[in-house]
């Protein structure tokens, strides 16, 4: 596996995976995390947060590691 996609991974499964714990915490006020975690649509957003966070967050932050190491 190439180093960027190494490094896409680990940053934007990072913010994937902190995003939906947020998320989960956050609405812990309306249902338990346990009947939360049952529901598909939890691990459907969860799933979206994760290909986001990799495909967008990771390619972007992976540009501007390039743009500061090429100075």
């Amino acid at each position: 596996m190439s180093e960027r996609w190494k490094y896409q991974i680990k940053s934007g499964g990072i913010w994937g995976l902190f995003m939906s714990g947020f998320i989960l915490l956050f609405n812990m006020k309306e249902q338990p995390i346990a009947k939360q975690l049952q529901h598909p649509e939890f691990w459907g957003r969860t799933l979206v947060y994760l290909i986001v966070g990799i495909f967008g967050l990771g390619y972007y932050n992976w540009k501007q590691k390039q743009k500061q190491q090429s100075k």
